[in-house]
Order: C-alpha cells, then sequence, then structure tokens
C-alpha cells in the first residue's frame, strides 16, 4: 500500500504572503492593498488615488514581490511543525500558482524555513496539476490544502475523490476570502494549524488498509 499524501499551497497556508506583500508595496511602491475592501484584481491603488491600478502593473509588482522579497516571508503558526509531523508517515508535496522558473527559489525559500519537500509550480486552476499529482504517487488517500475557493472547485471537478481543506492563515483576510467548505467544493474549512492537523490526520486514518 503506497503512503498517503499530501499536496499543499504555499502562500497562506504555509507562509504568510499578503502582510509582506502589503508592507512592501506600501514602503517601496507607495501602493496600497485593500483586500479587505476589494477583489485581489482591484485591490491596489496609488497614495491618494481611488483608480486600481491596471492589470499590467498589478502582476509586474506581484512578480517584483516574489523575485526580490521571498526571503520577508514567515512561516504561518504551527505550519513547519505540522508539516514535518505529517511527514513521518505520508508524502508531502507543495503545489504553487508562480510560474515555473520560481520553482527553485521557492524550494529554497522552504527549507530555509524548516520544510523539505517537493514543489510543483502552477499557473490558473489546480485541478489538472493536482490530478497528475495524485496520478504520479497513487496515494492510499490524497489530502488538499488551499485558500483559493476557486482551487477547491476545480479539484472537486478533476479529482473528487481527494479530501479538501480549506485554510487561510492570515487572519487580516481569512473572514473575507469565500469558503469553499460553504460553496460545497470543501470538505472542511479550519484557518489554524492547531485544528488542521488532528482534521488531517483523521482523513489519513480513514485511509483502506
Amino acid at each position: 500500500m503506497t503512503r498517503p499524501l499530501i499536496v499543499t499551497d504555499c502562500d497562506e497556508v504555509l507562509l504568510h504572503m499578503v502582510r509582506h506583500f502589503r508592507e512592501w508595496l506600501d514602503v517601496e511602491h507607495q501602493v496600497s492593498l485593500e483586500l479587505e475592501k476589494h477583489a485581489f484584481a482591484e485591490a491596489m491603488r496609488r497614495h491618494g488615488e481611488t483608480e486600481p491600478l491596471g492589470e499590467k502593473e498589478m502582476w509586474r509588482l506581484l512578480g517584483l514581490f516574489f523575485d526580490t522579497q521571498m526571503d520577508s516571508q514567515q512561516p504561518i503558526a504551527g505550519a513547519v511543525e505540522a508539516i514535518n509531523t505529517l511527514q513521518e508517515h505520508s508524502d508531502v508535496v507543495v503545489l504553487t500558482n508562480l510560474i515555473d522558473t520560481r520553482n527553485e527559489a521557492r524550494v529554497r525559500q522552504l527549507r530555509r524555513l524548516g520544510i523539505e519537500a517537493r514543489v510543483f509550480t502552477n499557473q490558473g486552476p489546480k485541478g489538472g496539476a493536482l490530478s497528475a499529482i495524485v496520478e504520479e504517487y497513487s496515494p492510499s488517500v490524497a489530502v488538499f490544502i488551499d485558500d483559493i475557493a476557486s482551487h477547491h472547485q476545480s479539484a472537486a471537478e478533476h479529482v473528487p475523490q481527494v479530501r479538501r481543506l480549506h485554510f487561510c492563515g492570515e487572519p487580516a483576510i481569512a473572514s473575507h476570502v469565500p469558503c469553499a467548505h460553504q460553496a460545497g467544493a470543501a470538505h472542511a474549512r479550519i484557518d489554524t494549524w492547531a485544528e488542521a492537523l488532528p482534521w488531517i490526520n483523521d482523513q489519513l486514518e480513514k485511509a483502506p488498509s
């Protein structure tokens, strides 16, 4: 029997991103990030302006953050310890929406913080990539963890047998994130590792013997 498999997102699940991105935008670029009021595509505004940044500038700044500021990102409370605990009896891989050229940087970033894991980079909905990972590992049971509801919907469509946990570890935005569990695309919504780890272990114990 193969080992269980955990496929986890990185930003806002393993590492804080928004809080570091917001501070960097404010200090270095005089841009406000107001995710509490707006969807991401309309959340960036230059100081003193009311119109959101154009899409091209928005993506440029996001890419620049990942190219120059990944060292600023700090772990979500309990994430490193939880992943290391899960790795004692499960395979754990990271499925992150970054362009492929940033894959090695993400691997190094996680390693510096105490997480040794294979990283899969992806663009767009994650269901197809998740399906390919599950096919490769052929696990006894699989759990998918992500902070974005649309990725859970995609996962549900491509690999409905995978257990899906909606997790957003950034308190500043967690209450503003549409809930995949309420929408029926995730099996649970938990936003702290202290509560998530027991839930994940419970799913793993349900694996066929």
